[in-house]
Protein backbone atom coordinates (compact mmCIF):
# COMPACT_ATOMS: atom_id res chain seq x y z
CA UNK A 1 0.00 0.00 0.00
CA UNK A 2 1.09 3.25 -0.85
CA UNK A 3 1.62 6.22 1.67
CA UNK A 4 -1.10 8.14 0.35
CA UNK A 5 -3.78 5.41 0.05
CA UNK A 6 -6.17 5.52 3.19
CA UNK A 7 -6.03 1.99 5.46
CA UNK A 8 -8.82 -0.82 3.82
CA UNK A 9 -11.88 -1.11 5.49
CA UNK A 10 -12.58 -4.80 4.50
CA UNK A 11 -11.74 -8.09 5.76
CA UNK A 12 -12.07 -10.32 2.65
CA UNK A 13 -9.15 -10.32 0.47
CA UNK A 14 -11.66 -9.82 -2.97
CA UNK A 15 -13.38 -6.62 -1.16
CA UNK A 16 -9.99 -5.30 -0.37
CA UNK A 17 -9.44 -5.88 -4.13
CA UNK A 18 -12.77 -4.00 -5.31
CA UNK A 19 -12.29 -1.13 -2.78
CA UNK A 20 -8.35 -0.08 -3.46
CA UNK A 21 -9.55 0.11 -6.92
CA UNK A 22 -12.35 2.29 -6.35
CA UNK A 23 -10.75 4.58 -3.95
CA UNK A 24 -7.76 4.92 -7.26
CA UNK A 25 -10.59 5.40 -9.34
CA UNK A 26 -9.85 2.52 -11.74
CA UNK A 27 -12.78 1.77 -14.38
CA UNK A 28 -15.55 -1.07 -13.52
CA UNK A 29 -14.54 -3.38 -16.32
CA UNK A 30 -10.77 -3.33 -14.94
CA UNK A 31 -12.55 -3.79 -11.44
CA UNK A 32 -13.98 -6.80 -12.77
CA UNK A 33 -10.99 -8.44 -14.25
CA UNK A 34 -8.93 -7.92 -11.67
CA UNK A 35 -11.04 -9.76 -9.15
CA UNK A 36 -11.49 -12.30 -12.20
CA UNK A 37 -7.39 -13.11 -12.32
CA UNK A 38 -7.01 -12.77 -8.47
CA UNK A 39 -9.85 -15.31 -7.95
CA UNK A 40 -8.19 -17.45 -10.59
CA UNK A 41 -4.75 -17.48 -9.43
CA UNK A 42 -5.86 -18.30 -5.48
CA UNK A 43 -8.34 -20.89 -7.16
CA UNK A 44 -5.21 -22.44 -9.05
CA UNK A 45 -2.61 -22.52 -6.53
CA UNK A 46 -5.65 -24.51 -3.75
CA UNK A 47 -7.10 -21.68 -2.25
CA UNK A 48 -3.69 -20.39 -0.29
CA UNK A 49 -4.18 -17.35 0.43
CA UNK A 50 -2.27 -14.64 -1.29
CA UNK A 51 -0.17 -13.39 1.20
CA UNK A 52 1.34 -17.07 1.98
CA UNK A 53 2.10 -16.79 -1.92
CA UNK A 54 5.31 -14.74 -3.39
CA UNK A 55 7.06 -14.18 -7.01
CA UNK A 56 7.42 -18.35 -7.23
CA UNK A 57 3.86 -18.30 -7.82
CA UNK A 58 3.07 -15.57 -9.61
CA UNK A 59 5.85 -16.96 -11.79
CA UNK A 60 4.09 -20.05 -12.00
CA UNK A 61 0.80 -19.22 -12.86
CA UNK A 62 1.77 -16.98 -15.10
CA UNK A 63 3.57 -19.68 -17.19
CA UNK A 64 1.12 -21.97 -16.77
CA UNK A 65 -1.13 -18.96 -18.73
CA UNK A 66 1.10 -19.13 -21.15
CA UNK A 67 2.38 -22.81 -22.13
CA UNK A 68 -0.70 -24.34 -20.88
CA UNK A 69 -3.46 -22.42 -21.77
CA UNK A 70 -2.23 -20.52 -24.45
CA UNK A 71 -3.71 -17.40 -23.60
CA UNK A 72 -2.84 -13.66 -25.96
CA UNK A 73 -0.18 -11.81 -25.06
CA UNK A 74 -2.75 -9.05 -23.91
CA UNK A 75 -4.65 -11.81 -21.90
CA UNK A 76 -1.11 -12.40 -20.46
CA UNK A 77 -0.65 -8.72 -19.47
CA UNK A 78 -4.18 -8.02 -17.93
CA UNK A 79 -3.30 -10.96 -15.67
CA UNK A 80 -0.01 -9.94 -15.06
CA UNK A 81 -1.26 -6.69 -14.13
CA UNK A 82 -4.20 -7.78 -11.95
CA UNK A 83 -1.66 -10.04 -9.89
CA UNK A 84 1.30 -6.73 -9.54
CA UNK A 85 -2.06 -4.70 -8.61
CA UNK A 86 -2.57 -7.07 -5.53
CA UNK A 87 0.34 -7.60 -4.48
CA UNK A 88 1.65 -3.85 -4.74
CA UNK A 89 -1.73 -2.19 -3.89
CA UNK A 90 -3.92 -4.34 -1.82
CA UNK A 91 -1.00 -6.09 -0.04
CA UNK A 92 1.75 -3.64 -0.05
CA UNK A 93 4.34 -5.95 -1.38
CA UNK A 94 6.51 -5.62 -4.21
CA UNK A 95 7.30 -8.47 -6.02
CA UNK A 96 11.04 -9.01 -6.86
CA UNK A 97 11.35 -8.93 -10.47
CA UNK A 98 9.74 -12.02 -12.45
CA UNK A 99 12.26 -12.84 -14.61
CA UNK A 100 11.25 -16.61 -14.87
CA UNK A 101 7.85 -15.66 -16.56
CA UNK A 102 7.06 -18.10 -19.86
CA UNK A 103 5.36 -15.07 -21.94
CA UNK A 104 3.30 -16.17 -24.95
CA UNK A 105 4.60 -16.32 -28.23
CA UNK A 106 3.17 -14.97 -31.28
CA UNK A 107 2.40 -17.16 -33.94
CA UNK A 108 4.70 -16.78 -37.44
CA UNK A 109 2.25 -16.71 -40.24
Amino acid sequence: MKPGNPPLQSTRLLDQVRERIRCLHYSFSTEKLYVYWVRFFIRWHGLKHPRDMGAKEVEDFLTMLATERKVSASTHNQALSALLFLYREVRGVDLPWLDNINRPTRAVA
